[in-house]
């Protein structure tokens, strides 16, 4: 038996940051984001070798084991390995499974847009196909969050479970102990077509790792008032810019996106640096009303929001940067699972 899974990445519109702890803790945490045609992939291959096989394609990585109820984390593909203990220990009895997955994602590692919390949830749903599990949507998110945070130790928050999962526009709260609610947006199809037609998503080259930006933001609103009043700007960002989007107000969306920006660059010093700052202002400089990074910063994806008469003058000029601009959709649907007998 052949199972396929698949689930979005996501563009962070507003409020990142403020849905990692201990900022949504103590002060509660927005986010706006939404889910684009970019996608990880998972496919489950079923057997009775009594060998479990995980191959990640994408980073040309690869573990093998006999079939056993838990596999030890070495560093060594340890996502895959810890939501197979997850699943396993609390879904199966403790029984070993044999079979092969294959993942890939399409875009690169560190890119911003929530990619290994998304191939999570890809994996999640594959199982979830497979062994029948009755998990709804706020189970995989939950549970892809659990994983990643709690059992594996990555830092990091929420937004991006539960964006793949759910897909489409959605302005999410996160509230103390975990307690998450998503409110999906309903947007006219006017508003996404100038939107699409308005942004431009430009991979800068430059990967990260999000988990050691998301540490220092988290210590400095520990310590720096500035800092802070910063992660209360971005969440307020958030609020403003959802009204905005539902309205349809591209130009009031944008001139939001910019103060937004400008306070999530003094959450942390890692945010930006003199290669975002000189793509930033080559994009204003060439028609941009403004932009930011998608995700925890430091680079990965940036995109702008541009006059789409005035978009492929500035598409071409991101070009001769050394990154390169993406074509893409916005989407409407979550994660999705299916079989093949």
């Amino acid at each position: 038996m052949l199972i396929r899974s698949k689930a979005p990445l996501r563009l962070g519109l507003a409020g990142g940051g403020t849905d990692v702890p201990p900022y949504c803790d103590l002060y509660v945490g927005y986010v706006l984001n939404a889910t684009i045609d970019l996608y990880a992939h998972c496919t489950i291959e079923t057997h009775n070798l009594n060998k479990i096989t995980f191959r990640a394609e994408d980073r040309n990585q690869a573990f093998e084991s006999d079939a056993v109820s838990f596999l030890n984390p070495d560093g060594i593909l340890d996502l895959h390995k810890g939501i197979y203990n997850k699943i396993v220990s609390k879904f199966n009895d403790g029984k070993p499974l044999s079979f092969t997955m294959t993942t890939y994602s399409d875009a690169p590692s560190g890119s911003g847009l929530g990619g290994s919390s998304t191939m999570v949830v890809a994996m999640i749903k594959a199982f979830v196909e497979w062994l029948h599990l009755p998990l709804g949507d706020y189970d995989i998110a939950k549970l892809a969050f659990e994983i990643e945070r709690e059992d594996i130790g990555i830092i990091g928050g929420s937004q991006d479970q539960y964006a793949a999962t759910f897909g489409g526009f959605n302005f999410i709260e996160f509230y103390e102990n975990k307690r998450v609610i998503v409110n999906p947006l309903r947007i006219k199809n006017w508003i996404v077509d100038e939107l699409e037609s308005s942004f431009v998503l430009y991979f800068t080259g430059i990967t990260r790792s999000a988990s050691i930006i998301e540490e220092e933001k988290s210590n400095a609103i520990r310590k720096d008032s500035v800092a802070l009043e910063a992660m209360h700007d971005v969440k307020n960002k958030a609020l403003l810019m959802k009204e905005s989007i539902l309205k349809g107000d591209i130009k009031s969306f944008a001139e939001i996106l910019g103060h937004s920006w400008e306070s999530k660059k003094k959450m942390a010093a890692s945010v930006s640096n003199k290669d975002i700052n000189h793509i930033y202002e080559t994009a204003i400089e060439n028609g941009a009303y403004s932009g930011k990074i998608s995700g925890a910063g430091g680079g990965g994806f940036m995109f702008f929001i541009v006059d789409p008469i005035k978009k492929i003058k500035l598409i071409n000029t991101l070009n001769t940067l050394g990154g390169k601009v993406i074509n893409f959709h916005f989407t409407q649907s979550g994660t999705k699972g299916w079989l093949i007998i």
